[in-house]
């Protein structure tokens, strides 16, 4: 994209001491929604997580998406017929985390992660999807917040505080570090994310007419879903997963997490929440890995399989599900960025030749930009290049990724929500 698609304006507010940001802008996306008659509760759907439910993809990789054949169907929701980002005219979202300060207003771009932004994460795609399969206005609440794990930050109140395994010990002790003072450390930690996304819940459920002016108190509200989408922190941490390479290396996150749905649906008072788990899929398939990935291949299937175990208890049968976020990878780029890495000792020597005095820089980039001229082809190098934002970490800041993904959420949420209802009608 040559120009940012969406000019945001934003109105900050307070209430009660809070700031607020308000989110508006010029196209509004209509849908079928049935306002004449008796009134639904209206549905509420919670999305948490760490930095991937932040979302990292700029909106600057939508145009990418028309060369990705399984994100570019998406576009004809996400755009106007203006290609502008659309504003939902019947899908509110309250969001922490993602800013500084809280923001609100009708879903649109910008409720990923502000920094470097406009972004999205999976609320937006999310919403969009799931409001054209429910056909009524629904208000959505997410917190998440970068480089959170589940093992402390989001620790469930219903499981034992956070012990130090003998191994963490024993390094603390050769590094000399005070034990007792890490103690402390973590028991002040932990939970306490999880303990601000309840709260947050709660204070938005509290008065909903503060961030959907539309609603109707007399109408109620159906907390109808919850979605999880989180895992970097934990999978990377040798210290609380010593053995996270091995068969049941994760089998902890497996408890913490299944605890966690329990103590959600407990003190949001909704015993049978219909909950999603994203399955945390950065890197694609392990079983499509290269060679630079081999070394990751065991740790990461042993996290995602740790990741899906709660969907496949029996208590949670019917109310959870797990998706598998690594179906949406861009492989496409992968094989550009292999194709690319036959031309980087070229590109190398005239960056040396560069430094050294020997070329200048403008003949150069303009050598390079001939190497991979000569070496794509037009689509490809505009796929290797504008649907790429972010590190791979970040699901490489792709919306061809994040938007299939939020989709997903949707589907697979919209299948627990009629299963739900069917329970209870036929209750």
């Amino acid at each position: 994209m040559s120009r940012t698609p969406f000019h945001r304006s934003a109105n900050v507010i307070r209430r009660g001491g809070l700031m607020l940001l308000a989110i508006v802008g010029p196209a509004l996306c209509f849908f079928d929604a049935v306002h004449a008659g008796e009134r639904k509760p209206l549905k509420v759907f919670v999305l948490a997580g760490q930095s991937n439910m932040q979302g990292h993809a700029h909106v600057r990789t939508f145009d990418a998406m028309r060369l990705n054949d399984q994100a570019a169907p998406l576009l004809e929701k996400m755009l106007d017929a203006d290609g502008e980002p659309v504003v939902c005219q019947d899908v509110w979202i309250s969001s922490i985390g993602s800013s500084e300060i809280e923001q609100h207003g009708r879903l649109t771009i910008g409720y990923g992660a502000e920094r470097g932004g406009p972004k999205i994460g999976p609320e937006f795609t999310f919403g969009i999807y799931l409001h054209q399969t429910l056909k009524e206005p629904i208000l959505l609440i997410k917190t998440a917040w970068g480089g959170k794990s589940l093992n402390t930050d989001f620790r469930p109140p219903g499981v034992e505080p956070y012990q130090f395994n003998e191994q963490q010990l024993e390094l603390f002790q050769r590094q000399d570090k005070d034990i007792e003072e890490l103690k402390t450390a973590k028991r002040a930690a932990s939970g306490q994310y999880y303990q601000q996304m309840i709260e947050h819940v709660q204070y938005v459920l509290k008065d909903i007419r503060r961030v959907y002016p539309d609603y109707d108190p007399e109408q109620g509200y159906d907390l109808a879903g919850f979605v999880w989408f989180q895992g970097w922190n934990d999978m990377v941490d040798r210290g609380t997963y010593p053995n996270r390479d091995q068969p049941g290396g994760y089998a902890e996150y497996s408890r913490l997490l299944a605890q966690f749905i329990r103590d959600v649906r407990t003190d949001l008072q909704t015993p049978e929440l219909p909950v999603v788990i994203g399955v945390l899929g950065v890197g694609g398939p392990t079983e499509l890995y290269g060679p630079d990935q081999q070394r990751y291949r065991s740790t990461h299937q042993e996290f995602r399989q740790a990741m899906a175990a709660p969907a496949k208890m029996d208590e949670f049968d019917q109310t959870v599900v797990a998706v598998l976020t690594e179906r949406y990878w861009d492989q496409e780029v992968v094989r550009l960025r292999q194709k690319e890495k036959t031309i980087k000792p070229r590109i190398d020597e005239l960056k040396t030749q560069t430094k050294a005095g020997d070329l200048s820089r403008q003949a150069s980039l303009q050598a390079i930009e001939s190497l991979y001229k000569n070496t794509f082809s037009e689509e490809e190098l505009t796929r290797l290049r504008e649907s790429v934002s972010n590190g791979d970490y970040h699901y490489m800041g792709s919306a061809s990724i994040l938007a299939p993904i939020g989709k997903a959420f949707a589907d697979a949420m919209a299948t627990l929500v009629t299963k739900s209802q069917s329970s209870t009608k036929s209750n």
